[in-house]
């Protein structure tokens, strides 16, 4: 096997140019006050309102100081909030605002143009193929990362 493959370089290349792009169509589209990472929250909300923020955290890939950071930002504009949950006085939930419905629609919109300039010449069999592979990475990575 040739450890020098530049697949992860590669990758790592595709998700920085990947969140500047995102971050430019975001202010093109007069939403600039959300970067990507905060996006990333809210798309995990908008699939699971009022979660844990243990729970966010695995979903988001995201570490416990920056998805703090992220969420206080949140908070503070208006996004999100933190609520206590009902059923466990030691938990903190994350719910979306209204002020977040507004934001989910064009929001959604910048990221299906994302998603379009993503895949721009890829069939949609190769598209699949891509995100297999790329699910397969990313549950080895996910796997070594729980100790397994």
């Amino acid at each position: 096997m040739d450890a020098l493959r530049p697949g992860g370089f590669l990758l790592s290349q595709v998700h920085h140019l990947s969140g500047r792009t995102f971050a430019r169509l975001l202010k093109t589209h007069g939403m600039d006050e959300i970067n990507p990472a905060q996006g990333r929250i809210l798309f995990v909300l908008w699939q699971s309102d009022e979660i844990p923020i243990t729970e966010l955290a695995r979903r988001t890939s995201l570490g416990k100081s920056t998805l703090t950071a992220m969420l206080d930002r949140l908070v503070a504009d208006g996004y999100v909030e933190r609520v206590p949950s009902p059923t466990d006085r030691r938990t903190v939930l994350i719910r979306r605002t209204r002020k977040d419905e507004g934001f989910r629609q064009a929001f959604l919109a910048v990221s299906a143009e994302m998603t379009e300039l993503w895949y721009a010449g890829l069939s949609e069999a190769e598209r699949d193929q891509f995100e297999l592979l790329l699910g397969r990475i990313l549950a080895n990575l996910k796997a070594l990362e729980d100790g397994q």
